[in-house]
C-alpha cells in the first residue's frame, strides 16, 4: 500500500467528521423532489454531457453523501451545469431534507448487499489494492467507512467512470471534480483501468437503486 494511503485516509475522516448543520425531514424531502424525478426517477435515463452515461441512482444513498455532493455542486466543487443550477437553488435544509428522502426512498423490504461480493479478476483485485478502493468504500463497496462516502455497487458502470474522469480533471470550468482524496487517488490510472474498476464494482449486488416516481411507473 502507497505511504499516502494513511495520510489520505486521516484527510477522509476528518472531512467526513463536520455534523450536518440541519435537521433532515424526509416527508418534507419527498415533497421538494419534484425537481429530482425527471432525471433520476426515470430508471436507465442518460445525461449527454460531457459524454453519454446513465445519470446516478440515488435511492437508498447515504443521506450524508448525498448532501455533501449536493453543497459541493452548489459551491462549485462538483462542475456540472445543470447540477450546478439545481443545487444553487437549494438552502441548506432543502439538502438535508431530499438528503434524508432519498437515502429511504424504496428501501423497505429491499435486502441488503451481501458482506462478500463475487471476487474480481486478478486484474481488477490489483487495481483495487492499487488504489485502496475498500478502505474508504467497504469490503464489499455498500458499506463505506464514513456514511459521508457513497456505496457504490450496483451502480451504473458509465457514471462511475465519468465520475472518475472528472475528479482527474483539471482546468475546466464545466467539468472536473475538486476533492483532494479522489483526485490524488485517480491520478495514478488510466482510462481503461477507470473502466475496468468501473465495470466490477457496477455487476456488484448493492442497496442504491433507481426508485421511479409514481408518475413514471
Amino acid at each position: 500500500m502507497s505511504k499516502a494511503i494513511p495520510f489520505l485516509l486521516a484527510l477522509a475522516a476528518a472531512a467526513c467528521a463536520v455534523p450536518a448543520a440541519h435537521a433532515q425531514n424526509a416527508a418534507e424531502g419527498e415533497r421538494k423532489a419534484a425537481m429530482c424525478i425527471g432525471c433520476h426517477g426515470i430508471p436507465g435515463y442518460q445525461a449527454t454531457f460531457p459524454e453519454i452515461y446513465k445519470v446516478p441512482m440515488i435511492a437508498g444513498q447515504n443521506a450524508k453523501y448525498i448532501e455533501n455532493a449536493l453543497t459541493e455542486y452548489k459551491k462549485g466543487d462538483r462542475k456540472f451545469p445543470t447540477m450546478r443550477a439545481i443545487a444553487s437553488s437549494l438552502s441548506d435544509a432543502d439538502i438535508a431534507d431530499l438528503a434524508a428522502f432519498y437515502s429511504t426512498y424504496g428501501t423497505a423490504g429491499k435486502p441488503a448487499a451481501p458482506d462478500t461480493p463475487p471476487a474480481p479478476s486478478t486484474e481488477v483485485a490489483a487495481l483495487i489494492a492499487k488504489g485502496a478502493c475498500n478502505s474508504c468504500h467497504g469490503p464489499n463497496f455498500s458499506k463505506p467507512i464514513d456514511p459521508g462516502y457513497p456505496k457504490l455497487a450496483g451502480q451504473a458502470d458509465s457514471y462511475l467512470f465519468n465520475a472518475l474522469l472528472a475528479y482527474g480533471t483539471r482546468d475546466n470550468r464545466l467539468v472536473g471534480r475538486d476533492h483532494a482524496i479522489m483526485s490524488a487517488q485517480v491520478k495514478p490510472f488510466d482510462r481503461k483501468e477507470l473502466q475496468a474498476l468501473a465495470d466490477y464494482i457496477s455487476s456488484l449486488p448493492g442497496e442504491i437503486h433507481t426508485e421511479p416516481a409514481p408518475r413514471f411507473k
